[in-house]
């Protein structure tokens, strides 16, 4: 028992499980764009988030609980630098102007992680903003990189695309936020310590009813009708999620079934289609 808490906690801390949704998402945009799947986007984007999420919080897992995380920092780190040589590897493998947004959406990250100049604050810690940075982030990642690297026309359909995803992840990480919020430092104004838990999740409500109906707008979609059923079952279930988040929910309510969200978005769409 006590060897799979430590195997459940590593999958976890080491960003697998996160790299996993990231993974799931851009096999979803893959499928609503209807056309085939670059294995090499999807791999760059798996092992970038390990890479990408293992630096933005290593610092942190390094100074909590130093001699029980130990040897997982180690397991960490050794992971982390094995899927720095597979980002590389598959970073050669896109297309010219994929590489670019990836290099920006990589600087991003960095600087997200690092102040910009000595003595100042980290983007992570500028107040109110951080929210946008991530879902911005994954936006990039899971919508214009793939569609870039196919080599698609910006149509209807990716501006439709990318603001669900955009409202999609925004609400998910209000769900972290609410969680977040006994540790949250006052200074980063959260949208939970600005506007308080209820009207937080009153805010995810309405954001997750636009993310569904955007779907009516795009013609493009193949399998129209299963697109919006899909949208409406994953609306529902982060609403739930959202609805039962509080304070004292255990740190698995989000790191790992809040994060599963994107992959059994997937699995249901790969099984009804």
């Amino acid at each position: 028992m006590k060897f799979s808490k430590q195997l459940l906690n590593f999958y976890i801390n080491s960003s697998i499980h996160v790299a996993l949704s990231c993974f799931a998402l851009i096999k979803i945009t893959y499928l609503m764009l209807n056309t085939a799947t670059d294995n090499s986007v999807a791999y760059f984007a798996f092992f970038g988030t390990i890479v990408g999420y293992n630096f933005v919080k290593f610092d942190a897992l390094a100074r909590a609980n130093k001699n029980k995380m130990k040897s997982q920092l180690k397991a960490i780190a050794t992971l982390s630098f094995i899927s720095l040589i597979f980002v590389v590897f598959y970073y050669y493998k896109l297309q010219i102007t994929t590489k670019i947004i990836a290099a920006l959406l990589l600087i991003l990250t960095i600087l997200y992680t690092l102040p910009f100049f000595p003595n100042t604050k980290n983007a992570r810690n500028w107040a109110g903003l951080k929210i946008y940075i991530v879902a911005i982030c994954w936006v990039g990642v899971t919508v214009m990189l793939p569609i870039l690297n196919s080599e698609i026309s910006f149509q209807n359909s990716f501006c439709i695309i990318a603001l669900q995803r955009f409202l999609l992840i925004f609400t998910l990480i209000l769900i972290f936020e609410i969680i977040d919020l006994k540790t949250d430092d006052p200074h980063l104004k959260t949208v939970p310590q600005q506007i308080g838990v209820k009207n937080t999740k009153v805010l995810g409500f309405v954001l997750l009813i636009v993310f569904c109906g955007l779907g009516f707008f795009n013609s493009n979609f193949n399998f129209q009708f299963l697109e919006l059923l899909l949208h409406f079952v994953i609306a529902i279930i982060i609403a739930l999620f959202l609805f039962f988040a509080n304070e004292n929910r255990s740190k698995y309510y989000t790191s790992l079934w809040v994060e599963s969200v994107p992959t059994f978005w997937l699995l249901i769409y790969l099984l009804l289609k």
